[in-house]
């Protein structure tokens, strides 16, 4: 449990307007578009580049020692400007999707994608493109994978998206899959309050400053076509 007591919006938050839109920005730049589809039956999403993670590398001379990764987290989280801790109560615990998500609620596609809610989903959306499976990067920690010292990835359950944003570890995401292992994992959430300490909460959002019509020029400025979201859902991942 991490009680977050500062006071402000979070450097990386979820926003809301009208008619289904979500944004995702980290300070002051959007990293994600979406707009949920009519009925609730999913959400199409955009990424755009740039994304940085609240976390400082994790060193392979760290890994080796096996810390208490959810300790090591929790200092690092405390200490970012840009991730998404705002005041209130948070878990982060190992409590990761279930295995059947990593294989098929990934979402591999880039930068465009769709969620299908039909039969519920708790995957997983990377903040980034995810590399190779040969790329150097990539091969160091799959060593680690193999060693059993790779350090987890941390994911946050946005209850908005019915599953999780991929907010450090791509690599090692990479790395563990490719090694036929589901990727370690933290999960940080937002505690509902301190009578069921342990279940997670809604995710917060804030409104989108001047609404749709701000969100609809954001879109416009990021080079987002209108008919990408209206695409995505005809054709669904």
């Amino acid at each position: 449990m991490l009680r977050w007591d500062a006071s402000g919006g979070p450097g990386l938050r979820i926003e809301t307007a009208d008619g289904g839109r979500l944004l995702v920005r980290q300070g002051a730049r959007p990293l994600l578009f979406g707009r949920v589809d009519p009925h609730n039956y999913g959400v199409s999403l955009f990424r755009c580049p740039g994304y940085v993670s609240p976390l400082p590398p994790v060193r392979a001379a760290v890994m080796r020692r096996k810390p208490d990764w959810a300790h090591v987290f929790r200092t690092r989280l405390a200490a970012a400007g840009n991730g998404p801790l705002h005041a209130g109560r948070w878990l982060l615990d190992e409590a990761g999707p279930p295995p059947y998500c990593w294989r098929g609620d990934l979402v591999t596609d880039w930068p465009a994608a769709h969620l299908d809610w039909f039969d519920g989903w708790h995957g997983i959306v990377p903040l980034r493109p995810l590399g190779g499976q040969d790329e150097g990067r990539v091969k160091a920690y799959r060593k680690h994978a193999r060693d059993g010292t790779l350090a987890p990835v941390l994911l946050w359950w946005v209850s908005g998206l019915d599953g999780h944003l991929l907010l450090d570890g791509h690599d090692r995401a990479v790395a563990a899959l490719a090694e036929g292992a589901d990727p370690p994992c933290l999960v940080l959430a937002l505690g509902p309050d301190a009578a069921v300490p342990r279940e997670r909460g809604r995710t917060r959002a804030w409104p989108v400053a001047g609404g749709p019509a701000v969100w609809e020029a954001a879109r416009a400025a990021a080079g987002i076509s209108p008919g990408t979201f209206r695409a995505a859902v005809a054709t669904p991942r």
